[in-house]
């Protein structure tokens, strides 16, 4: 079976879609992807990579890219630039570089959701069905993010995202919290939709061998997005309100468009004793850093969208098998207290968030290390790779079916 993916993210970034790809080539499909220019992060090319198209391979994977606008320094109108500017050039070029028969389109929408539009036109050109997997809910993340404040806009988006999500044959999603939003705009009932989690990735299983050292003390790790969503301002409050406890040690493994304001931040609350910037490393890097961790941190800004989002580093921290300490509402909050994998309090709530980190302070390593056994029990039940993938295949397989 030949499967093209559209993704306006992939390898060398950092994404589940890498890992979604070459799942797909051990099941014996022939998988090509559709992508652009790798600039995420960092907002500007990786090297070695310019304007023109260029095609690679990356684990038996064909890969397509086509020039892009850069997403540069993150603000709205350069990311506007970046959302358009891939949708647009996978429109034009993409009928003509992926050519040949496929069997079916998959397209991993993070943001943004306009990543469907070269992804129908391909549909009509080849008359074959989409899947299409949502990770991140349009426009809600817009408004969510403060990145589209016009109501106009807004309304205009929705209108786009109805017409992507209607012109697909199944739509899948990261989220339970996301069903009753996307079955709103499909006018319909949800049994159009289906459950598709993040699973643990195959690096993060096993015991990782330590080759790079982290800063002495307890030590709270977070890996991820710098962003507005990933609310700094909190973690830089229960950073100043547990000043005292001089051995806690905040380590920050990641990059972003907020890491300037966090570095000045950092140094205007004299916390840079404390608070370590490691930059960004390859996923296969993380267990490393997360097997020296005494908790593993993730937080998101209080919003109604955000509720309903999991990130996908909660199933990476699970399944290192290390405790967790969260500020989240809603779905995120509710995995990590029903796993029993750490401690989760309401988003934005500085006070709790403190405490919380406490509890884990005074706790003994053997309660910190149940609880990271309890998370990966319950991830390797709950968000197995392989069983995620084989349910993918089985909805591949049954529109192959249908069309034929």
């Amino acid at each position: 079976m030949k499967v093209l993916i559209v993704s306006q993210y992939f390898w060398p970034e950092n994404f589940r879609i890498n890992d979604l790809a070459t799942g797909l080539i051990e099941r014996g499909y022939k998988v090509t992807v559709l992508t652009g220019m790798p600039n995420y992060p960092e907002g500007k090319l990786f090297p070695g990579y310019g304007f023109f198209i260029r095609r690679e391979e990356y684990k038996g994977v064909e890969i397509i890219r086509v020039p892009l606008v850069s997403r540069g320094n993150g603000r709205s109108s350069r990311l506007i630039a970046n959302y358009i500017s891939f949708a647009l050039m996978a429109c034009l070029l993409g009928p003509f570089l992926c050519r040949g028969q496929f069997d079916l389109i998959f397209v991993c929408q993070l943001s943004p959701v306009t990543v469907g539009l070269p992804a129908l036109l391909l549909k009509k050109i080849k008359r074959i069905p989409i899947i299409f997997w949502i990770l991140d809910l349009w426009p809600e993340s817009l408004s969510a993010t403060g990145a589209i404040k016009s109501p106009f806009i807004l309304k205009m988006v929705d209108v786009l995202v109805r017409f992507i999500y209607r012109g697909c044959d199944k739509i899948v999603v990261s989220s339970k919290g996301f069903i009753p939003s996307v079955a709103k705009k499909l006018d319909e009932g949800s049994g159009h939709i289906s459950y598709f989690p993040n699973w643990q990735e195959p690096e993060y299983i096993g015991t990782a061998t330590i080759t790079k050292s982290l800063p002495e003390g307890f030590r709270i790790v977070f890996a991820g997005n710098i962003g507005v969503a990933q609310d700094f301002d909190t973690i830089l409050s229960v950073a100043v309100n547990l000043k005292g406890c001089k051995d806690i040690q905040w380590i920050i493994l990641g990059d972003g468009r907020r890491l300037d304001w966090l570095t000045k931040q950092i140094e205007l609350r004299k916390l840079s004793a404390s608070f370590h910037l490691k930059g960004r490393y390859p996923a296969d890097m993380m267990p490393v850093f997360f097997a020296q961790a005494d908790v593993l941190l993730v937080t998101l800004k209080r919003d109604p969208l955000f509720a309903l989002t999991v990130p996908g580093k909660i199933q990476s921290y699970m399944a290192c098998g290390r405790p967790i300490v969260a500020a989240l509402d809603g779905e995120g909050g509710r995995l990590i207290t029903e796993s029993g994998s750490g401690l989760s309090v309401p988003s934005e709530d500085v006070e709790q968030l403190s405490n919380a980190i406490l509890s884990m302070y005074r706790m003994s390593k053997e309660e910190r290390e149940s609880m990271g056994k309890r998370g990966q029990e319950y991830c390797e039940k709950n968000f197995s790779r392989d069983v995620l993938l084989d349910r993918l295949n089985g909805w591949m397989r049954e529109l192959e079916r249908i069309r034929n």
